[in-house]
C-alpha cells in the first residue's frame, strides 16, 4: 500500500507540474497572439492610410491625364482660318474674306453674339467647312496694343517749370481748339493741326503734352515714332491708320508721336528697301495729317531732338504748323526746376537752391531731378534726417562727371570691340 501511495501522489505532482507548464504555455500564446494581433492591427491601419493616400493620389493622377488629353487634343485641332466680315447677307449667311485671299459664303453659329457679327469684324473660320467659330478682337485693338493709353495723365502744369512761353504756345494750339472751338469759328481761322516740341533730351516735351492732356480732360496716346517701322510692306502704314483710327474713338485725344525722327527724316534719292519701307510709312502719316480737316476734339504733339534732319514735307503749313523749342532751362528755369524736386524733399537750412542752380548750369530738367535723386542717396547712405549742400555737391559731381562717362565708353568700347 506504501509503495502505491508513493507512486499515486508522484503522479499527482508530476501531473500539477504538466498543468502549471501548460498554463504557462497557454499564458505565452495568448500573450504572442496578443501581440500578433495588435501588429496586425497596425498593419491594418497602416494599409488603410496607404489606401487612403494611394486613392487620393489616383484622383490627382486622373485629373492631370485629363488635362494632358485635353491638351493633347487641343494640339491636334487644326488652325482656325483668319477672315474679316465684308457683308452681312440674312440671319444665317454672310460674306467673309479671308487671310489667304479668296471670299467665302458662310454660316456662322447661333451661340454668338449678333452684335458683334458686323462688317470689318475679324473672325475664326473652321478650316473643312469655313463656319464662323469665333469673334476675334479687332486688328488695331492688337496692333496698338504697345502704346502708352492714359484716360487722363496725372502731370499738370505745376510739376514744369522754366518753361512758361512754351506752356503759353501749347495752351493757345492744343488746349485752346479743344476746351473753346468756338473761339476760332468766331475769328473764322481754323485751328493749327498739330506742333512740333523740339529740343534736347530731358528737356520736358512729354511733360508738356501729358499736362495738355490733363488739362482738357483728353486720353492721351503715346507713341515712340520706332514703333511704326514694321518688318512686312505695309504693316507701317496700317499701324498709323489705326493710331489715328483709335483717337477719333477716344476723343476727345491727344496724339502724342516721340522720336519724330525715326521714320520722319529727309527722303534721300539712293536708299535701300528698308528705308523705302520707313519713307511710304512717313507718307502714310503725311496723308493722315492733311486728312484731318475736321478733326474736332483730337491734337497732334510731335517731339524730337534732331529737327534738322526732318523731311520738309512733314514741316509745311497744314501738318505741323507750328514749331516750339523746348531749351535747356536758364537760371531762373533751373531754380522752379529745383524748387519742384526739392519740395517734398528734407532739406538742410543751409542748403541754398540759388547756389544749386548757379552749380548745375547747362544741365536739362531730367538732370536735375537726377541730382536730387542722387543727393537723397547720400543722405540716406549715411543715415541722415537731412539733405545737406554737400550731398547736393557731390550729386551735380555725380551727374556732371564726364570723366566717368569717358571711362564708361572706353571700357563698353572694350567689351563690346
Amino acid at each position: 500500500m506504501n509503495d502505491f501511495d508513493d507512486l499515486e501522489n508522484s503522479s499527482k505532482e508530476e501531473l500539477i507540474e504538466k498543468i502549471e507548464s501548460l498554463e504557462d504555455e497557454i499564458t505565452v500564446i495568448r500573450e504572442e497572439k496578443s501581440k500578433a494581433k495588435s501588429n496586425l492591427m497596425w498593419k491594418v491601419r497602416k494599409l488603410e492610410k496607404d489606401k487612403v493616400l494611394i486613392e487620393n493620389e489616383k484622383i490627382r493622377l486622373e485629373r492631370e491625364a485629363k488635362s494632358l488629353r485635353s491638351e493633347v487634343e487641343r494640339f491636334r485641332s487644326p488652325p482656325l482660318v483668319l477672315a474679316t466680315i465684308t457683308e452681312v447677307l440674312d440671319e444665317n449667311r454672310m460674306t467673309v474674306k479671308s487671310s489667304t485671299g479668296p471670299s467665302f459664303l458662310v454660316n456662322y453659329s447661333k451661340f454668338l453674339d449678333e452684335k458683334l457679327l458686323v462688317p470689318g469684324s475679324r473672325v475664326a473660320l473652321n478650316q473643312q467647312t469655313f463656319g464662323i467659330v469665333e469673334v476675334l478682337p479687332s486688328e488695331k485693338d492688337a496692333n496698338v496694343s504697345g502704346m502708352e493709353i492714359e484716360a487722363k495723365p496725372d502731370v499738370t502744369y505745376d510739376q514744369i517749370g522754366g518753361l512758361d512761353e512754351q506752356i503759353i504756345e501749347v495752351k493757345e494750339t492744343v488746349e485752346l481748339p479743344l476746351k473753346e472751338p468756338e473761339l476760332f469759328e468766331k475769328i473764322g481761322i481754323d485751328p493749327p493741326k498739330g506742333i512740333l516740341l523740339y529740343g534736347p533730351p530731358g528737356t520736358g516735351k512729354t511733360l508738356l503734352a501729358k499736362a495738355v492732356a490733363n488739362e482738357t480732360n483728353a486720353t492721351f496716346i503715346k507713341i515712340v515714332a520706332s514703333e511704326f517701322v514694321k518688318k512686312y510692306i505695309g504693316e507701317g502704314a496700317r499701324l498709323v491708320r489705326e493710331v489715328f483710327d483709335l483717337a477719333k474713338e477716344k476723343a476727345p485725344a491727344i496724339i502724342f508721336i516721340d522720336e519724330l525722327d525715326a521714320v520722319a527724316a529727309k527722303r534721300l534719292k539712293s536708299s535701300t528697301s528698308g528705308d523705302r519701307e520707313v519713307q511710304r510709312t512717313l507718307m502714310q502719316l503725311l496723308a493722315e495729317l492733311d486728312g484731318f480737316e475736321s478733326r474736332g476734339d483730337i491734337g497732334i504733339i510731335g517731339a524730337t531732338n534732331r529737327p534738322d534732319i526732318l523731311d520738309p514735307a512733314l514741316l509745311r503749313p497744314g501738318r505741323f504748323d507750328r514749331f516750339i523749342e523746348v531749351p535747356l532751362p536758364n537760371e531762373e528755369g533751373r531754380k522752379e526746376i529745383l524748387k519742384i524736386h526739392t519740395k517734398r524733399m528734407a532739406l538742410d537750412e543751409a542748403a541754398d537752391i540759388n547756389l544749386l542752380s548757379d552749380l548745375t548750369d547747362g544741365l536739362s530738367g531730367a538732370d536735375l531731378k537726377a541730382v536730387c535723386t542722387e543727393a537723397g542717396m547720400f543722405a540716406i547712405r549715411e543715415k541722415r534726417d537731412k539733405v545737406s549742400v554737400t550731398d547736393f555737391m557731390d550729386a551735380v559731381d555725380k551727374v556732371t562727371d564726364s570723366e566717368h562717362d569717358d571711362e564708361f565708353k572706353k571700357e563698353a568700347g572694350v567689351m563690346f570691340g
